[in-house]
């Protein structure tokens, strides 16, 4: 088969951010090229001009498409020949410089994979929503869990009715590396996730906790109507919340429950999501991925591994598998999901078809604004003892 079925070609991908010291930077370029449907060929690797370009080796970057601004990327890219240039940009950054690299990506005519929260604030994010719209961009937001084949193997189950009505989501993100105040040392990822002035108004529930409301919404599609949180900054003279629990009310009745952590002691990445319908429930762990408990009264607990060629995988979460059984898949083969299911889009935008914007396997644009309206309205309700507030964005996608 073509690389990019029609298109016949990789697609060619600048990296934003990704220099010196960088983890999420890494795991962008890892996961777009691991299913060989895209290269990386340009970037613009550090807001230091010196630092971006000193790092452009480690990605094997040539010198003449190391760039040492944003600005100076999207100029020269677009001067080139069309079958030179970059086909998208992935943003791999701190949260408070998302949209503006993403917006000016979008108004230069470039495709845009940005990492979460997509903005600094609701703002920005119901702006950059309208550039998207009046665009030909596709724009995915890296919410990686979303591509754990059981995620989207349980996505699927919902849909089909094997659980029945869904009555109560439970999801969570506990970790404990800022237990102590690693933001008073040099510990870089430290000191801007608990920097209001680059993380926003919250620190762990717009780190975390966006995606763990994110996989609740994705795999189950229920509609949102008011939430209640409350917040806490449990480690002393921290300046963002470090611990959290929202309770949400959804359309159908349901009730949903999000808590995120990272001050609990010995833990690590535990983004856990339980799912209760009348008929069944499911338990799934990320950091045992390739395992999903399934449960109904009167029968055996069921445990449904990642297996592509298993009579009971549904074909989304076989689609999303690329081993054989027993071959543990984890967080690059997911991140690299997301990646995967963008690029059939933007073949299809390169070669003048058209495509899906809203209604998509990735999480998208949509989905940004939502996590930024969940932080906004999480934040809002805290700071009233936990006041009920309304959830559902006008953005919502089911």
């Amino acid at each position: 088969m073509a690389t990019n079925g029609d298109l016949n070609r990789k697609l060619r991908m600048a990296l934003v951010g990704g220099g010196s010291g960088s983890f999420i930077g890494r795991v962008h370029a890892t996961a777009a090229v691991l299913d060989n449907r895209a290269a990386l060929v340009a970037g613009a690797l550090s807001s230091n001009p010196e630092r971006a370009k000193a790092s452009a080796p480690d990605y094997d970057i040539p010198e003449a498409r190391a760039y040492g601004s944003v600005a100076e990327m999207l100029e020269k890219e677009n001067a080139l020949p069309e079958d030179q240039r970059i086909d998208f940009v992935s943003v791999a950054t701190p949260n408070f410089t998302h949209f503006e690299i993403a917006k000016a990506a979008v108004e230069a005519g470039f495709n845009v994979i940005c990492d979460k929260p997509m903005t600094f604030d609701l703002a920005q994010a119901e702006e950059l929503l309208k550039v998207v719209e009046g665009s030909s961009a596709v724009f995915a937001v890296s919410h990686n869990y979303t591509g754990y084949p059981l995620v989207r193997q349980a996505r699927a189950m919902v849909q089909n009715g094997d659980l029945g009505e869904i009555n109560a989501i439970r999801v969570q993100y506990i970790q404990g590396w800022l237990r102590s105040k690693l933001e008073d040392s040099d510990q870089k990822q430290a000191a801007w996730r608990t920097d209001p002035k680059k993380s926003g108004a919250a620190g762990c529930f717009g780190d975390i906790a966006t995606h763990a409301y994110n996989l609740g919404r994705y795999i189950t599609g229920l509609l949102p109507e008011e939430i209640s949180c409350h917040l806490r900054t449990f480690v002393p003279g921290r300046a963002l919340d470090d611990y959290g629990t929202a309770i949400i009310k959804f359309e159908n009745g349901a009730l949903g429950t999000v808590t995120a952590s990272q001050i609990s002691h010995g833990r690590e990445n535990d983004v856990m999501v339980e799912i209760d319908g009348t008929k069944a429930s499911l338990l799934w762990r990320q950091e045992n991925p390739n395992e999903m408990i399934v449960r109904a009264n009167g029968e055996p607990h069921k445990i449904y591994t990642r297996d592509p060629n298993a009579p009971y995988m549904t074909e989304l979460g076989a689609a999303a598998c690329r081993l054989p059984s027993g071959h543990p898949e984890a967080f690059f083969e997911a991140f690299a999901n997301v990646y995967r299911s963008s690029y059939d889009a933007m073949a299809a935008r390169a070669l003048g078809q058209s495509f899906e914007k809203k209604d998509t396997i990735y999480p998208n644009v949509y989905d940004g604004v939502e996590g930024m309206y969940f932080v906004q309205q999480c934040v809002a309700s805290s700071q009233e003892n936990g006041v009920w507030l309304p959830l559902k964005h006008a953005a919502a996608r089911r």
